[in-house]
C-alpha cells in the first residue's frame, strides 16, 4: 500500500508532518507493521506433543502430591 503526501502551497513542514502522521495513523500502516515485527513462528507438531506431554506429565505429578497431602 502506497502512499503519497505531497506538500501544498504555502504549507509549513510542521502541517505537512502532521497531515503525514495522521494519515499513517488512519491507513493502519503502523498497527500491521508492529504486528509483524512481533511475529512468532508456529510451533512443529512435534516440539507441540513434547510440550502437552510434559504438561500432562507434571498435572499427574501434582495430583499425586495433592492426594498424599505434600505440597511441592
Amino acid at each position: 500500500m502506497a502512499l503519497e503526501i505531497r506538500k501544498k502551497e504555502r504549507e509549513s513542514s510542521q502541517n505537512l508532518v502532521h497531515r503525514f502522521t495522521k494519515t499513517i495513523r488512519q491507513s493502519g500502516i503502523l498497527l500491521e507493521t508492529r504486528k509483524r515485527q512481533f511475529h512468532k513462528r508456529a510451533k512443529s507438531d512435534l516440539v507441540k506433543k513434547r510440550s502437552a506431554l510434559r504438561k500432562e506429565e507434571s498435572r499427574k505429578k501434582y495430583e499425586k502430591a495433592k492426594k498424599l497431602s505434600k505440597p511441592q
